[in-house]
């Protein structure tokens, strides 16, 4: 069961000033997970945090950060597994730290290691990094972490999914014994309990949702298409949606083809995936919160990466290969709080993956069909979920009018 937050940040055991810059930004409501492991942080305890995407989580680890750091010598480093989550992260503690003088600097690939070594000159107390550009900074002594005091892995599952597990072993070792140790994530894989169980002292697992669990307000659609009626479809869906998407695709290939075939439905769309470089992708996704980008279409890469408020929806046009990535998509849409909504294209050979993302969420996803695409051109289907009775139909809470489900036999 998810706690109820506070009405404020009062009571937490934050300090004045951290208090007042959160009014200052409009930070007035913790999330769950700010409720539960702001306090622990600022006792000086190591944490495992598991809360579903789009919860408050990076907040959860900066206000301890700084306030601590504002006591003491020494440095905080954040380790992220995408370049685009820690820029946000960065972002994030800039909104705070700039009130203490405290500098901060961000290393990822594809940007400028000498303006990073610059900032490093200059030095920040704290550090955001992916793994692979703090080892490159670390080979070339340009960074020492000999006095680090405080160390956050943040989506610590995407990061070992990456394969960044010997990266971020390899600076583990390079950190002093005596820190703090956060590591927080939407799933907790057996890797993760192998991590904190030999990197952490007597970890506090402060939990919010199941591992695992979907954002609580977004509401899910599956069709059952053929492969090559996909962008018919997706046309469909775009004259029913008039505020920003996110779309999916599973190879980037795929994603630079539906761009180009979005662009052609005279939609404005953008791509974003590792093909691109860091500007590109940088201005992919401004142009999407600005509004200048109504679809953007994005590998996995993108995941956990973005954080745009108002997303009305997101589009799985692809399933995902790994179905925890189910979770970290649709977290897109629904955050803080808000309403969202996921629609998912499954080809009539994926019935195996349409299930694994059920059990994984314990919600059973609804087949639709829109009646006025040819009706040859999708399967139909009955689906009978693990978690819904063969005499109860699925909810649905759909903010505008939703096509009839379709049932036959194909998923029983």
């Amino acid at each position: 069961m998810i706690d109820r937050p506070t009405e404020n940040f009062y009571g937490l055991g934050i300090a004045p000033k951290i208090l007042d810059i959160l009014e200052r930004i409009k930070f007035k409501v913790p999330t769950p997970i700010q409720l539960k492991a702001i306090p622990l942080a600022l006792e000086g305890k190591d944490i495992i945090g598991i809360a579903q995407t789009g919860t408050g989580k990076t907040h959860s680890f900066a206000i301890p950060m700084v306030q601590i750091l504002a006591q003491k010598k020494g440095i905080g480093l954040v380790l992220a597994p995408t370049r685009e989550l820690a820029i946000q992260i960065e972002e994030a503690f800039q909104g705070i730290s700039r009130s203490f003088g405290m500098r901060t600097a961000c290393l990822i690939g594809g940007a400028s290691m000498y303006e990073q070594v610059r900032a490093l000159r200059n030095k920040p107390r704290i550090i955001i990094a992916t793994p692979g550009r703090l080892i490159d900074h670390m080979t070339q002594w340009n960074i020492l972490l000999d006095d680090a005091v405080m160390l956050v892995l943040d989506e610590a599952d995407r990061m070992l999914d990456m394969g960044f597990t010997p990266q971020v072993e390899k600076i583990l070792r390079f950190l002093p014994r005596e820190r703090q140790t956060m590591l927080f994530s939407a799933t907790i894989p057996k890797e993760i309990i192998q991590m904190a169980a030999k990197h952490m002292k007597l970890p506090v697992s402060v939990e919010v949702a199941p591992s695992g669990t979907a954002a609580e307000k977004v509401t899910h659609e599956l069709f059952i298409v053929k492969k090559d009626s996909k962008l018919q479809l997706l046309g469909k869906i775009l004259t029913k949606y008039h505020g920003p998407i996110l779309l999916f695709s599973r190879t980037k290939h795929n994603a630079r083809k539906i761009t180009r075939s979005i662009r052609d439905m005279r939609y404005s769309a953008a791509e974003i995936h590792s093909d691109r470089s860091l500007s590109q992708r940088r201005e992919a996704l401004g142009g999407f919160k600005s509004g200048k980008y109504k679809v953007l279409v994005a590998t996995d890469i993108a995941a956990r990466g973005i954080d745009v408020t108002g997303i009305e929806l997101v589009i799985n046009y692809d399933l995902p290969d790994d179905t925890e990535n189910y979770v970290h998509r649709i977290g897109r849409t629904g955050r803080a709080g808000h309403k969202g909504h996921a629609i998912s294209f499954a080809t009539p050979d994926q019935r195996n993956d349409v299930r694994d993302i059920e059990k994984l969420i314990r919600v059973s996803l609804p087949i639709l069909k829109y009646p006025d695409i040819s009706q040859e051109q999708f399967i139909q289907s009955s689906h009978q979920s693990p978690y819904q009775s063969s005499n109860r139909r699925p909810r649905h809470n759909y903010r505008q009018k939703r096509p009839m489900q379709s049932r036959s036999k194909f998923y029983r």
